[in-house]
């Protein structure tokens, strides 16, 4: 049976960028759609949830309410995106703070252990703050343990 951990982290102190030979692009429809989506279902290839999207799933989620591309970051390393990281604002909760999510994230599996997701989730957390967020949580996998590694080492808890 599959466990699904739910992990927050404050967004109250500041929290630097990671400085790097890299590039960050936010998401564009237009320019990212299908590299993007050819990535994801890469990386997810045997995930539940995330695994053999098609555009439809893509689109779906950008007709949302909360989707907005300028939370949507991009690891561009030589022309070529290497990882991501996928924003969500909740702010539908009744009598309580708008919360922000590390929605989605995720590194070229050819890019691996290379500080990529660390950056990528960087990026997504200052995003966060810099809206005025309080809290960031995140879902993962139980026996994910180079995500939760990952997210622990990023304050999440």
């Amino acid at each position: 049976m599959r466990h699904i951990l739910k992990l927050y982290r404050s967004l109250e102190s500041p929290i630097e960028h990671i400085h790097g030979n890299h590039e960050f692009v936010t998401f564009d429809p237009q320019l990212h759609s299908q590299t993007w989506l050819e990535l994801n279902n890469r990386i997810f290839a045997s995930h539940p949830d995330q695994g053999n999207w098609v555009m439809a799933d893509l689109e779906n989620r950008m007709h949302e309410t909360w989707f907005d591309p300028a939370g949507f970051f991009l690891y561009s390393h030589n022309g070529k995106i290497a990882g991501f990281c996928w924003t969500k604002i909740h702010q539908d909760f009744v009598n309580q703070d708008p919360i922000g999510e590390l929605y989605v994230i995720g590194v070229d599996p050819n890019e691996s252990s290379r500080g990529i997701g660390k950056a990528v989730c960087t990026e997504g957390l200052i995003y966060l703050r810099e809206k005025g967020i309080k809290q960031a949580m995140l879902y993962v996998d139980e026996d994910n343990e180079a995500g939760k590694g990952l997210y622990q080492s990023l304050g999440f808890n």
